[in-house]
C-alpha cells in the first residue's frame, strides 16, 4: 500500500506538466486549424493568426513551474497534497488551455470577416487566461504548506 501513495505522490509532481502540455496541444492545435483557414480567406495580416494560436501555449509554461514547485521528496506524510495539488492544478490548466484554444479559434474565424473586432475578439481567451494564473498562483501558495519531506 505504501509504495502506491509514494506513486500518487510522483503523479503529482509531474501531473501539471503533462496535462497542461496536453491541453496546450490540443488548444494550439485547434487555434492553428482556425489560423490555417482563415490565411486562405484574407489578403494579409496572417501574423496575428498565428501569434493567437499560440496562446494556449502558456498553460504548459505554467505546469512546468509548478512542477518545479512541488519537486520534493515523496514521502507518505508528502504524497497526499502533492497529489492534490498537482492534478488539480494539471486538471485545470489543461482545461483552461482547451477552451482558450476554443477562444481563439473563435476570435480568429470572427476577425477575418470583420478584422476591426480583432481586439475585442481576443478578451474571452485572456479572460480563460486570468483562470489559468489564478490555479497557477493558487498552487504555488498552497504548496509552501507541504512539508519538504
Amino acid at each position: 500500500m505504501d509504495s502506491y501513495i509514494i506513486a500518487l505522490g510522483w503523479l503529482g509532481i509531474f501531473g501539471p506538466l503533462a496535462l497542461s502540455a496536453i491541453g496546450s496541444v490540443i488548444g494550439c492545435a485547434r487555434a492553428g486549424q482556425a489560423a490555417c483557414g482563415a490565411m486562405l480567406d484574407i489578403e494579409g495580416g496572417y501574423g496575428r493568426y498565428v501569434g493567437l494560436s499560440a496562446l494556449p501555449s502558456s498553460q504548459i509554461i505554467y505546469g512546468i513551474v509548478v512542477m518545479f514547485a512541488l519537486n520534493r521528496e515523496v514521502t507518505e506524510a508528502t504524497a497526499p497534497g502533492l497529489f492534490s495539488i498537482g492534478m488539480l492544478t494539471g486538471l485545470a490548466l489543461m482545461i483552461c488551455a482547451i477552451y482558450q484554444g476554443a477562444c481563439c479559434a473563435s476570435a480568429i474565424n470572427t476577425s477575418k470577416s470583420k478584422p476591426e473586432v480583432f481586439g475585442l475578439s481576443v478578451a474571452p481567451a485572456a479572460i480563460v487566461e486570468g483562470f489559468a494564473v489564478f490555479a497557477f498562483v493558487f498552487a504555488l501558495v498552497v504548496s509552501g504548506g507541504i512539508p519538504p519531506g
